[in-house]
């Protein structure tokens, strides 16, 4: 028996038992595929924190001033913003333009004119203590914590997506 088979052969007998690490080749053939297919097709980037020591409720507070805003001036709002979670969405605004970058290397980050495409808080962990209260009982305390994600795109499309948009309606014109 070949031990080596090329995914054509396997990818050709769908019924047949394949080996586990065949298998995992073909999974990391299709993720490459994948991976080269939207190569062209960088956009929004996202970034979280997790586990931030406030109520969700007093973080969605903050979160809703920035929401769908451009982000320098998001950046103003909470940097002035008096608020305790402005300082975690700060550092986490910064950290999802820094994954911008990183993943756009080729396109300047004043020119991407970039926006906050989604932001949204979830609630995290919640630590139970006990306070004295009178007569011998506790009143139990919940310390909230939450989650924050953010989503950051440019509203400028793209070199690549703007030439696979105009290519296709070069041709129509108007018959009447």
């Amino acid at each position: 028996m070949a031990e080596k088979e090329t995914l054509e052969e396997i990818q050709d007998a769908p019924r047949r038992k394949v080996k586990k690490s065949v298998r995992i080749a073909q999974i990391k053939e299709e993720a490459r595929e994948r991976k080269e297919q939207m190569a062209g097709q960088r956009g929004a980037v996202k970034a979280s924190v997790k586990n931030v020591p406030t109520s969700p409720r007093k973080m969605r507070l903050v979160v809703d001033l920035v929401r769908g805003q451009r982000v320098d001036r998001a950046l103003n709002v909470l940097k002035f913003d008096s608020k305790v979670g402005s300082g975690y969405i700060e550092k986490l605004l910064l950290s999802a333009i820094s994954n911008w970058a990183n993943e756009n290397g080729d396109r300047k980050i004043e020119d991407a004119n970039l926006y906050i495409k989604e932001i949204f808080v979830d609630g995290g962990r919640m630590l139970k203590r006990l306070r004295p209260a009178p007569q011998g009982r506790g009143h139990r305390i919940r310390k909230r914590s939450n989650h924050v994600t953010i989503v950051v795109d440019s509203m400028n499309p793209s070199e690549s997506n703007r030439e696979n948009t105009t290519s296709g309606n070069d041709n129509t014109e108007n018959e009447n």
